[in-house]
This record gives C-alpha cells, sequence and structure tokens, in this order.
C-alpha cells in the first residue's frame, strides 16, 4: 500500500477524477455549497451540525475556553481508528481520515488536504469553515486572528502527541494566549448516548502455533534491555496498540483493518500491569496470563482508563520510566516528572518487533504463498470476466476478498483495498465505493493494491495490469517501474544502512528519464499486526535496516486523468553473500505473484535484471505451484505456468546500471548510516 495515511472515505478521489481529472486545479474551484443564499444551498449529503456545536459551545463556556481543538486519532496515535474516536467526524460532519476542527465561540473551521477537499464541501453545513491547508502553523495563525490576548485554547492532552503538543503550546505561548489541557473530552461529553459504544468483543490469546516467543520471553527480552540500559530505567509505558498486542501475543478488534485492542502497559522490572477493559477477558486467557497472583511473571488486569492515575502514581517514587515518544501521548507525558523520564523515538518494544524470528519469518513466508493464491484466483476471474463487462472496480474488490476468505487463517483485509481502473489508478489513495465506481476495461489500466490479515502474517500486494493493447509510454513507465523494483530488491548494502539512503534505487530508472512518484516507497509490515508497521522503511525517521526485517518495496508512477502504475511485494532483509567478508544485507521478496507480461518491454531490461526475474519466476512456481496443484485449481496453476515463463531478451543488452546507480544515488543523498 503506497505509504501515506490514505484511510478515510475514498469518494472524493472519485469525484476528482471524473470531474476534473487533474487534481491541482481543486484549490481553484468554488465552494460547491452556497452559504450567501437565503436560504444557504447545501448538497443532501451536508450534515446538520448546529444543535452539537451550541452543546459543544457551552462546555466550551464552562470550561473558560476560547477555542477548542478536535484532531482526527485517538489515545494511541493509531493510524486507523474505530468508530468510537471518530470525534472530528461527528463534529463536523466530514468523514475523511486527515484533518482537523478548530470551534471558538463564534467560528467553526476544518482544515484538510486537497485529496479531502471535495468530499468535507459535500458534507459539511455553513457552520463550518474550510481551510485548504495542513499543519499547525495555518491552525496557529487562523486563532490569532480568532481569539484575543490572554485566551484560552482547550485540548484532549490524549488526542495530541507530545511533539503536537509542545508545537501548539510554543506558538500559542509567544503570542500570550495558553494551551490548556482538558482530560474529559468535550466531544464525548456532547455525543452521549449517539456515541458508538466501548468495543466489548473478546481479547484472545494466539495460538502457540503462530507466535514467535511467549509472552514471557518477550517480557525477559525488554527487561534485559531495561538492566543493559546505562540510564537504569526501571519501567517501559507502552502507548501504541500493537505494542500491547505484540508483548502478550493478543489480539483483539477494536480498530479497522489491525487485530488490536484498547491498551496500555506498564512494565516494570518486577511487575506487569496491563490496562484494559478486564470483562473482555476469558478465563483462559487470564489464566493464560497469569492474572491470578502477583509475581514478576503475572499480568495484573487494570481498568483501562486509571493508566494515567496509575503512571503518575508509579512515578511518585525513585523510578525512570522509559517511553517511545512517537506514540506516547500528551496525556500521560505530562504526569511523569521530566527527571524520571527516558525518552526514545521508539520503544524498545517497538525497536524489537521491527525485527522477526526465525518462526516468525517462517510464519510470514506461509501466509504470502496463500495470499498470492488469492491473488492468482482473482487475476484469473478478471481475464474471464472483465472482457464481458460484468466487472466493475467495488465488485472486483469484493470477489478479492471473497477469495481471501477461503483461505486458511483469514481473519480480514489488511486495508481497504485500492481497485483502480485507468484515470482512477492515477490517484495512488483511491479506493471505490459500492455507489461510485467505474466499470474495468480491456483498454484501460487496472491497479490493485490489497492486503489481507492472517493468524500467521499480515500481507499487502500490489499489482497492474492491461487486457489490451498497452501504450509504448504505458509499457516503458510500467517496466522502469518494475526496474525500480527489481534494482532495489536485489541491492546488497551494508549492515545498518538507513532505509532512507537506499530509496533512491528505487526510483533511478524513473529519474533517468524524468519521471518519478509522490508517495514513500516502502513500509515495515507486521505479523498479524499493522500493515505499515513503524519504525521499518525507506523514510528519514526510519530506524537502520536489519536481519530480519519485512519491508515493502513499492515504487510507482502516476499520469493525472489518465492511468497510475505500482508495483509492490514484501521483502525480508537477509544476509548478503559476498565474494570478500564483511556483514551485508540484501532482499528477499517473499510475495509471490507475477507481474503483468504485458505491460514488461524486456528491452530496456539489464541482462542482470532479466535474470533476476526469471529467477523469481521460477521461485513463484516452486512455491505457489504446488499449492494450486494440492488444492486442484488446473486453470490457475496452468495461468501461472504461462506467466511465469522465462521472458528473453528481444535487443542488444544495455549495460549494467548497478554501478551507475550506485554513484548517482550516494551522490545525490550523501553517505551515512
Amino acid at each position: 500500500m503506497a505509504w501515506a495515511h490514505w484511510g478515510g472515505h475514498p469518494w472524493l478521489v472519485l469525484l476528482c477524477a471524473y470531474a476534473w481529472g487533474h487534481p491541482k486545479s481543486l484549490d481553484q474551484r468554488e465552494d460547491v455549497r452556497n452559504c450567501s443564499s437565503s436560504p444557504p444551498y447545501l448538497p443532501v449529503t451536508a450534515v446538520n451540525t448546529t444543535a452539537r456545536l451550541t452543546a459543544l459551545r457551552q462546555q466550551m463556556y464552562t470550561q473558560n475556553l476560547s477555542a477548542y481543538i478536535v484532531p482526527d486519532t485517538d489515545a494511541h496515535m493509531s493510524e486507523y481508528i474505530g468508530e468510537y474516536d471518530q470525534r472530528r467526524a461527528w463534529i463536523t460532519g466530514f468523514t475523511g481520515s486527515a484533518g482537523v476542527a478548530v470551534v471558538t465561540m463564534e467560528k467553526a473551521s476544518l482544515w484538510t488536504d486537497s485529496r479531502y477537499w471535495t468530499q468535507a464541501e459535500r458534507q459539511m453545513d455553513c457552520n463550518w469553515e474550510l481551510h485548504k491547508e495542513v499543519g499547525t502553523t495555518p491552525i496557529v495563525t487562523w486563532l490569532l486572528t480568532e481569539i484575543p490576548v490572554g485566551a484560552h485554547v482547550g485540548v484532549d492532552p490524549f488526542l495530541f502527541s507530545i511533539n503536537s503538543w509542545e508545537s501548539y503550546d510554543k506558538a500559542l505561548q509567544d503570542s500570550d494566549r495558553e494551551l490548556v489541557s482538558i482530560t474529559v473530552n468535550l466531544v464525548d461529553l456532547v455525543w452521549g448516548s449517539e456515541r458508538p459504544p466501548v468495543p466489548s468483543e473478546p481479547i484472545y490469546a494466539l495460538q502457540e502455533a503462530f507466535t514467535g516467543s511467549t509472552w514471557q520471553e518477550k517480557v525477559a527480552g525488554i527487561r534485559s534491555q531495561m538492566q543493559k540500559h546505562h540510564k537504569a530505567p526501571t519501567a517501559v509505558l507502552l502507548s501504541a496498540l500493537d505494542e500491547t498486542a505484540w508483548l502478550f501475543n493478543l489480539r483483539g478488534s477494536d480498530i479497522p483493518y489491525n487485530p488490536f485492542f484498547y491498551s496500555y502497559t506498564l512494565l516494570t522490572d518486577s511487575s506487569i500491569r496491563l490496562f484494559a477493559n478486564k470483562s473482555r477477558f476469558s478465563s483462559e486467557t487470564l489464566q493464560y496470563l497469569n492474572s491470578s497472583c502477583t509475581g514478576p511473571l503475572c499480568v495484573q488486569v487494570e481498568d483501562y482508563g486509571q493508566v494515567r492515575d496509575s503512571v503518575q502514581a508509579y512515578t511518585s517514587g525513585d523510578v525512570k520510566v522509559w517511553i517511545g515518544t512517537s506514540y506516547t501521548s500528551y496525556g500521560l507525558y505530562e504526569v511523569i516528572p521530566k527527571e524520571k523520564l527516558l525518552e526514545d523515538t521508539y520503544s524498545p518494544v517497538m525497536v524489537t518487533k521491527a525485527v522477526k524470528n526465525s518462526k516468525e519469518q517462517t510464519l510470514l513466508r506461509a501466509s504470502h504463498v496463500r495470499d498470492a493464491v488469492a491473488v492468482i484466483r482473482y487475476l484469473v476471474w478478471l481475464e474471464k470476466n472483465v472482457p464481458q463487462g460484468t466487472v466493475d472496480e467495488f465488485s472486483g474488490a469484493e470477489q478479492l476478498e471473497k477469495f481471501r476468505g477461503e483461505e486458511e487463517f483469514f481473519s480480514g483485509s489488511s486495508f481497504e483495498t485500492i481497485s483502480a481502473s485507468g484515470l482512477n489508478a492515477a490517484l495512488a489513495h483511491y479506493s471505490p465505493t459500492k455507489e461510485l465506481h467505474r466499470k474495468l476495461s480491456s483498454d484501460e489500466i487496472y491497479l490493485v493494491d490489497s492486503g489481507g490479515q492472517y493468524w500467521d502474517g499480515t500481507t499487502d500486494v500490489t499489482r497492474t495490469v492491461h487486457w489490451g493493447t498497452p501504450s509504448a509510454f504505458q509499457k516503458e513507465a510500467y517496466t522502469r517501474v518494475l526496474i525500480g523494483n527489481i534494482d532495489l530488491s536485489r541491492l546488497v548494502f551494508p549492515a545498518a544502512t538507513s532505509g532512507r539512503m537506499v530509496e533512491a534505487f528505487a526510483r533511478k530508472a524513473l529519474w533517468d528519464v524524468g519521471l518519478n512518484y509522490g508517495h514513500g516507497t516502502g513500509h515495515g509490515i507486521g505479523n498479524f499486526l499493522c500493515v505499515h508497521e513503524w519504525p521499518v522503511g525507506f523514510q528519514s525517521s526510519n530506524i537502520a535496516m536489519a536481519k530480519g526485517m519485512f519491508t515493502s518495496i513499492e515504487p510507482g508512477y502516476y499520469l493525472d486523468g489518465e492511468f497510475g502504475i505500482r508495483l509492490e511485494d514484501v521483502a525480508l532483509v537477509v544476509e548478503a553473500k559476498t565474494k570478500y567478508p564483511g556483514t551485508y544485507l540484501t532482499f528477499e521478496v517473499v510475495s509471490l505473484v507475477p507481474y503483468d507480461r504485458n505491460l514488461i518491454d524486456v528491452s530496456l531490461l539489464s541482462p542482470e535484471q532479466l535474470q533476476y526475474l526469471n529467477r523469481y519466476y521460477q521461485i513463484i512456481r516452486e512455491k505457489v505451484g504446488p499449492e494450486l496443484q494440492r488444492r486442484q485449481l488446473q486453470e490457475e496453476f496452468s495461468w501461472l505456468q504461462w506467466h511465469t515463463e522465462p521472458l528473453t531478451a528481444r535487443a542488444a543488452p544495455t549495460a549494467s546500471l548497478a554501478p551507475l546507480v550506485t554513484v548517482s544515488a550516494l551522490a545525490i543523498l550523501g553517505w551515512s548510516v
């Protein structure tokens, strides 16, 4: 999945593709609402928020606030948030995944990016102003014109990261306004009985067959890191939902596409405290956690809502708490004395989780074999049905999920499927709906980016296909994207190299002819956890590559209003075999779906690239072929055999690009690890 916070309702981008073709023109369009007419004109999709805002302002008045900020996250800084936490969507009517709302006593405003401008206009009533920019600075600038000197701006500190709080706090203090922490969320008070209920589905333990280590072994490993740390932390505080899920091998269903449950963990050198809804644990799960005892390997399950008070009480002693600042909310951070904090960008659990042990690697590989079966079945189904004109983007996505649902250990999709035909494929974060979609056509490129959650692993794979006659430019663009995928996948690099230092290898073939793509090149992926698992990847904020990490590799190319291409594989970081001694790494691709032969211009491939591709196809045959035969999927097996036939050069081979790529990338980026 193209690395960014895509999420949210997809209909904006579809409307963009249909109505305007070129998203860059959106900021010149007039608002679809006409709030100056009498009566005001609003789309039928607009939500009446008058009563909600009136009630919120009453709460603000009781708290002596001139403004209240409503962000788009939960208390765990999650990428996806549950219905229970959709506060910004409820108060504004706008359901897109990205946006910040600010309410004063006289005005209400929303800030969001260009993906969602049309959606916001169609969903918000005339109580709301739309600001077509993002970031702290434009919000603070607006606040300074709307509220007086000395005014108080309220926030729920649990919905602000440490960095966000500090950014707003400094900007307001410099202008004689004050940011105020209000631990009772004011939107929640107004939402009242209309708010979706707190999730109550069972929290369960994974079977041992699907875990890399016992929770006791994981706890011992983290405590060992605490003991060896030169600053001698006495506790680790875990806030990200996947941290607690991983540590205890527990899973839930509170968050869309993610098998998590609302929780925190305070792991000390002599105790374990898990903050969650105890009623959701069966007696067997509580026994699994040794919750009836009080020793160092006994998990005390405490009420989720008590975490702030419990952390505050713990830090009254002679202690030091180790946190990862990326996922710790200011609501917890503000109650820990600064001299009792040990701050890292990521907690030791987050960093440890990123490196999979041999059993976890085996599990993830197995999930990708079964996932490949589902995707291949889908591609065969498309080849038969698209020419009949019976498939659209939405029905195609549903069919793919049906195929995945027939795979062993399947537990749902890992994100909303990106199923995009023609010009919609040019929108990297597009997803169809039942109401708004396009028919698939043999005359257009089709891009499908999808993944599954299985008990043994999380998958994410993108393939782009064309069933007719692609243009020469489409074939060139596709092949250059493929070259970028190949060159990064077969790269050999020193251990502990940062992903950002090698990311350019995926872009070089595109850069050579003046092309590029605007999203990240890859992200980490979990074992039945996050499809976007930090801190692995190719961005500046990611940690250095290490043996045992899994990352996606996903270059692309998008021509606005016409087509889009992305080729995404998941790869394991492994030791490279080099001629001379040294610790070097490379990637082993574990996604096992052939690329579209119809879109490959073999003449653009170097001998090394062609050799790599044919070797990859042989691996697909060896690993997926027997599974198709075992299940008597003969049509799919024949399709696989054809699509993995060795490719042969049709033109004079070009010189290997490897030395040139190395020089270019390192000259552009500068070499440091």
